[in-house]
C-alpha cells in the first residue's frame, strides 16, 4: 500500500471528522473509499466514452437479439413431474 499526504482546506477537514465521527469510521478508511468511489466514475467515464466511440461488432450486437427473446423458460416447477 502507498502512503498519500494532501492538504484540504480547513472547514473541509472539520466536514471530514464530523463524517467519521458520525460513521464510526477511520478517516484514512473514508477517505480510501472516497478516492476508491472517485477512480471508478472516472474509469467508467472513460469506458462509456470508447463505447461511443466504438460501434458495436456484429457479434455484440447478435446478444442482444437474443435478448430480444425474452425470458428462458423457469423450468423449476418440473422438479417433480412424473415421467
Amino acid at each position: 500500500m502507498t502512503m498519500l499526504s494532501f492538504r484540504v482546506a480547513d472547514d473541509e477537514a472539520e466536514e471530514l471528522r464530523r463524517w467519521t465521527d458520525a460513521l464510526g469510521v477511520d478517516r484514512s478508511e473514508l477517505l480510501r473509499e472516497a478516492l476508491h468511489r472517485q477512480l471508478v466514475r472516472l474509469r467508467s467515464e472513460v469506458d462509456a466514452s470508447k463505447a461511443e466511440e466504438t460501434p458495436a461488432t456484429d457479434a455484440e450486437l447478435s446478444i442482444a437479439r437474443i435478448a430480444d427473446w425474452g425470458p428462458a423458460e423457469d423450468w423449476a416447477d418440473w422438479h417433480d413431474a412424473k415421467g
